[in-house]
């Protein structure tokens, strides 16, 4: 982007804060005020000017694979899956210029494994604002829905499902590349999540609106005891973690959380009509990932490792099964609160 070096960015910021307030008069003005900040900063186009300030819906912006998959090694741990997954996924979507359907993704595994923070690392990947970014749109299911008892209530008044398409709509209007983020599936009420299925299918356009750019990443603690299974058989035959592939969970995970009542993917539609692409496992995370976890905050706050610390912190976890004591039962989600007190 070339500047004329008799105009500073400043000046070019003022230009067009002045369009913006112009624009509330007079669309003419508007255009006059915009081309003599386009002239005076090397010829750039409106739309090249406005982004420099503010944030721009950049849909067809590639995607850095391998900055995506240096973000989950070096600050996801434990979970080769999640990570070989999610980086096979958003390649190929974003590297494909006409999906034929939105990419859906749905993370399980208990609290604590880590679908949170890839949920971040994701938004980060693909917009550069992460969760602040106006493309970037959170749904907690206990925050948003949170009176069960009204459940009949909304649902008769159609609530639900409008309430959900509106919002998703207007969002995906505003910008083809949004991405939508589901959390606490777990506790949302069977049957609400389908209200978005239109979105989620193969359709070229609904109601003149693609949605085939769009993301959808579902978490859920839902399936964690289905995974945990898995593991710890894994780990009685002596086998590596990291030997469990995504054949040995997806399957089962799909099936388990259908069948489940408190899922919020209960006897879905989405799962009928295969419209999760990945069912995604976060493996319970042990001893050795607790203290990698701390290591990891002491470095995010500026401050030395200390590995007396780290093993002291790590040690006042408890760990299941009862026998052998091998999974954190809330992974690495205290370790923050807990550091505190050193």
């Amino acid at each position: 982007m070339r500047l004329d070096p008799r105009l500073g960015g400043a000046a070019a910021l003022r230009l067009l804060l002045a369009a913006h307030v112009v624009a509330a008069f007079e669309p003419i003005t508007v255009g006059i005020a915009i081309g003599a900040a386009s002239v005076l900063t090397g010829y750039l186009s409106y739309k090249d000017l406005y982004c420099r300030f503010a944030e721009c819906c950049r849909s067809e912006r590639p995607l850095n694979a391998s900055a995506l998959k240096q973000d989950l090694e070096e600050k996801l741990f434990g979970q080769h899956l999640a990570t070989e997954v999610i980086v096979k996924a958003l390649t190929g979507f974003k590297n494909n210029k006409n999906p034929k359907k939105p990419l859906t993704l749905s993370l399980h595994g208990w609290a604590g494994t880590g679908k949170n923070f890839v949920s971040q690392i994701v938004a980060e990947n693909l917009h550069p604002k992460g969760l602040k970014s106006n493309f970037v749109h959170l749904f907690v299911s206990t925050l948003h829905f949170p009176h069960e008892q009204h459940i009949k209530l909304y649902q008769a008044r159609n609530c639900y499902p409008d309430q959900l398409q509106r919002w998703i709509r207007g969002n995906v209007s505003a910008c083809a590349g949004s991405v939508f983020i589901f959390d606490e599936m777990d506790k949302l009420h069977p049957g609400v999540i389908d209200a978005i299925k239109p979105f989620l299918d193969y359709y070229e356009q609904i109601d003149g609106v693609s949605y085939r750019k769009a993301i959808f990443i579902f978490l859920s603690n839902a399936g964690g005891d289905l995974i945990t299974k898995t593991a710890l058989d894994f780990w009685r035959a002596g086998r590596k973690r990291e030997d469990i592939q995504l054949k040995d969970l997806e399957a089962v995970l799909s099936v388990g959380v259908f069948n489940n009542k408190h899922s919020g993917l209960w006897h879905s539609g989405l799962i009928d009509r295969n419209l999760i692409d990945y069912f995604i496992p976060f493996l319970p995370l042990e001893y050795r990932h607790v203290k990698m976890c701390v290591r990891a905050e002491m470095k995010a706050r500026g401050s030395a490792v200390d590995e007396d610390v780290v093993t002291r912190v790590a040690e006042e976890m408890t760990f299941f099964p009862k026998d052998e004591k091998i999974y954190s039962d809330k992974g690495c989600k205290t370790v923050q609160s807990r550091l505190d007190f050193y």
